[in-house]
């Protein structure tokens, strides 16, 4: 059981305390309830330009990494389509640097000119390298494209568009940042060796000032249900065929979606999974293949997604993996099975939460879901889900009619 306490300031920020006098440590994780999502479609990018522009030092603080490293600490940040998160880590007895840190760009990030142009470049950088330049990297680009007709998931956070990120201007920079980047619309979780009466003392002095701003109300569109199967057939300069299929699953805070996620775990969970003991390495038609899902607020998309072995006809490696989903569809998985994956989860939950850092994360997402306590229960919830619901949710998911499939071909063969 992780215990934790919650308070929220005045101006609306939500504070997690997690006491753990175990460690010398503290984590002080910020969570913007911000993400590509809530985008502007003509101007897509900005969550994930801003996790760049956020470490380009605030008005008092010029350099933002380094009086934290000389305070012992180090530091990360990452955007998805849902959320903004940035966190740090230092010795405990030096955790007011990381508070002056944090409330400091909260409350007057340095917008320049120079700032915006240096970042711009490297998010630019970013995007040819890794979405155009390289071989499938606009796959996900273009699936998202033919999944999503109306819900803003139809952008990857990168944008949408590299020019979207190009012609930002200060302006729209600055209203972003006004809109989204407040305590009413952050989550302050602090974990390590501290106490929850020093963390309010702090919190208060550090972030009480700071104005509220105005909550951000989510209005997006809702994707309508699929009625029929989708595809796509692009022809590049990549090594091998690949093949990508996605279908529409339920939201994170569904009651279905552990079971959704117990799916794929037994159709790709590893060497002794469903698919990849039938499709690599009995009938040796993929070279690697795998089934996932984004665990995505909102309805999101489970993909098996697979890199076919030279001379395999794209048609045939397809129709391998519907008889693997008709299997699982037509038979009750077996209990062993179930067992096998249910301990898998645990195990890897278990070895999340021995991490500092991991659970103060932890503790601001599910309290950005609603419900901080879901870090204790969600390992009874993966119990509870029984062999029929993951089969039930197997017809669900993998109707043909609920069906995206991209044929990413080489073009050298």
């Amino acid at each position: 059981m992780i215990q934790f306490e919650q308070f929220v300031l005045q101006n609306g920020l939500r504070v997690v305390v997690h006491e753990d006098h175990s460690t010398p440590m503290a984590v002080v994780n910020v969570m913007y309830d911000v993400g590509a999502r809530d985008e502007d479609p003509a101007k897509t990018g900005f969550a994930h330009l801003f996790e760049h522009l956020m470490f380009g030092g605030s008005v008092h603080i010029p350099s933002y990494d380094e009086p934290l490293q000389r305070a012992g600490g180090e530091n990360n940040a990452y955007t998805t389509n849902d959320l903004t998160n940035y966190y740090c880590q230092l010795p405990a007895e030096n955790i007011e640097t990381a508070f002056w840190l944090e409330s400091d760009r909260m409350l007057s990030l340095a917008f320049g000119e120079k700032s915006l142009e240096t970042q711009r470049k490297v998010v630019s950088e970013e995007f040819k390298e890794h979405y155009l330049n390289k071989p499938y990297g606009d796959a996900w680009h273009k699936l998202r494209k033919l999944a999503y007709t109306q819900h803003p998931y139809s952008w990857m956070t990168i944008g949408a568009e590299l020019s979207h990120i190009e012609n930002a201007t200060l302006e729209d920079v600055k209203h972003f940042f006004f809109k989204h980047y407040c305590p009413i619309n952050a989550i302050l979780t602090v974990a390590g060796h501290v106490t929850t009466d020093q963390v309010k003392e702090l919190a208060e002095k550090w972030f009480g000032d700071i104005p509220s701003g105005k909550k951000y109300i989510r209005n997006l569109p809702q994707e309508p249900r699929q009625t029929a199967p989708r595809r796509m057939e692009v022809h590049a300069g990549v090594p091998v065929d690949a093949l990508y299929t996605c279908w529409h699953i339920c939201s994170r805070t569904d009651s279905r979606y552990h079971a959704t996620d117990l799916l794929t775990e037994v159709l790709s969970g590893g060497a002794s999974s469903r698919l990849f003991q039938s499709l690599v390495k009995e009938k040796q038609l993929f070279s690697n293949i795998s089934c996932y899902h984004f665990g995505s607020i909102d309805p999101g998309l489970v993909t098996i997604e697979g890199k076919l072995v030279k001379g395999v006809k794209i048609e045939d490696a397809e129709a391998a993996v519907e008889t693997e989903i008709q299997k699982i569809k037509d038979t009750v998985i077996e209990e062993k099975e179930l067992q096998k994956v249910k301990n898998k989860t645990e195990s890897l939950i278990t070895f999340e939460d021995m991490s500092l850092m991991n659970r103060a994360g932890s503790l601001s997402f599910y309290t950005l879901l609603g419900n901080a306590n879901l870090i204790n229960d969600e390992l009874a919830r993966y119990q509870q889900v029984s062999a029929a619901e993951i089969q039930q949710e197997a017809h669900t998911i993998f109707n043909p009619d609920n069906s995206t499939t991209l044929y990413y071909l080489s073009n050298q063969q």
